[in-house]
């Protein structure tokens, strides 16, 4: 059984840095495709970034330039390292495996202006 448990969430200044995790267990971790979601206030979610089992990183492109997806294999953890954060980031951060259609249980973000 998949289990995704995400950390790192909290309130930030506009302009400032939060590093979500997300260990994973019951998966081939290094063999699998990571990535991480969002989902503001009355908003559907929404996709943020993938990284692949090589390290091939993609991002949705509001927050290119500012955040950075990652892996440690060794921990079975992928991160997402956030940067330059503005209100409008603010939402629940899930980290998923798409194969799977695994979900984490997600973490809290919010940037105050």
């Amino acid at each position: 059984q998949v289990q995704l448990v995400e950390s790192g969430g909290g309130l930030v200044q506009a302009g400032g840095s939060l590093r979500l995790s997300c260990a994973a267990s019951g998966i081939a971790f290094s063999l699998n495709v990571m990535a991480w979601y969002r989902q503001a206030p009355g908003k559907q979610r929404e996709w943020v970034a993938t990284i692949g089992i090589r390290n091939s990183t993609t991002y949705t492109d509001s927050v290119k330039g500012r955040f950075t997806i990652s892996r440690d294999n060794a921990k079975s953890t992928a991160y997402l390292q956030m940067n330059s954060l503005k209100p409008e980031d603010t939402g629940v951060y899930y980290c998923k495996v798409p194969v799977r259609n695994a979900w984490g249980q997600g973490t809290q973000v919010t940037v105050s202006s």
